[in-house]
């Protein structure tokens, strides 16, 4: 792993990577094929055999080991030392000693770092370059990887308005707050996330339904996903037509939108129209 002076924008930041080895306890083939899914889904592929591929921002690695499972090389790195070590530790259960996975710590930011890796053909960033504390520099960061022709997958979150501001502070303050008080911000959000979700199952008949498909289709537990979702800061948000507008300036033909109409992430795939300019 190379050492490299990474620039942080913010001193207080919720570390991702133990969520991530939570992840990694109850990860299993069915969530694996599951991504291989959604990445043939939204990139429009059935193979990714001969393409290169970038993680940014790799958290337990499950995509970086999905695209290498699909046939690309891949190339993972995170800003976060724990979720570095979640990726290795996956590749090393999976996909020990495989030389077309390559893995380490870097940062979207680093203007250096990114011209050191050079272009691939499939750029992808889930939920990432919100949380950098500079996303609109991490977009323009992360373009510039894609190769001439190449595809851009990111997912960003949603401009709410009001409810976005609200969060925001609801971050900040749990970023903040020493760990034994914590649980003064997750429990009041963990039922105002999940409280009425819960009760409707109840009133339907089916207890805890939404909670165990939320189990299979997310991997972490509703509990994980809250923490997450609290201590995601830096937190940033978009409206969809301000990416697109990003990214159509750029240069890129939007592909595939899928939007979430709430507190989650719209994703986007863009595919690279004009020659790039060759990274030395």
């Amino acid at each position: 792993m190379s050492e490299r002076v990474i620039h942080r924008t913010e001193d207080r930041r919720f570390e991702f990577g133990e969520n991530w080895s939570r992840f990694l306890e109850v990860i299993s083939d069915t969530r694996i094929q599951k991504a291989e899914e959604s990445l043939k889904q939204m990139l429009k592929v059935s193979t990714l055999r001969d393409r290169t591929f970038l993680d940014i921002g790799s958290g337990s690695g499950l995509f970086s080991l999905a695209a290498r499972r699909l046939g690309a090389r891949v190339h993972s790195f995170d800003y976060d030392k724990r979720s570095v070590a979640c990726t290795l530790n996956l590749k090393r259960q999976y996909c020990r000693d495989d030389k077309g996975w390559t893995i380490e710590e870097g940062s979207v930011l680093d203007e250096e770092y990114m011209r050191s890796l050079g272009q691939f053909d499939i750029v992808y960033s889930w939920g990432v370059l919100h949380h950098t504390g500079a996303m609109w520099q991490a977009l323009e960061n992360a373009h510039g990887a894609v190769a001439p022709h190449g595809r851009l997958f990111v997912a960003i979150y949603g401009d709410q308005g009001r409810s976005t501001v609200y969060w925001k502070h609801i971050k900040q303050l749990y970023v903040r707050l020493p760990k034994g008080l914590k649980l003064l911000i997750l429990w009041p959000a963990f039922l105002r996330l999940w409280g009425p979700t819960t009760i409707r199952d109840f009133l339907y008949g089916k207890p805890f339904q939404t909670w165990r498909s939320h189990v299979q289709y997310r991997g972490m537990s509703p509990w994980r996903d809250v923490v997450d979702w609290v201590g995601g800061y830096p937190f940033e948000v978009a409206k969809p037509e301000e990416v697109f507008e990003f990214y159509r300036d750029r240069g890129f033909r939007l592909v595939t939108l899928k939007t979430c109409g709430g507190l989650g992430c719209n994703e986007f795939v863009f595919e690279q129209q004009v020659e790039a300019t060759k990274r030395s």
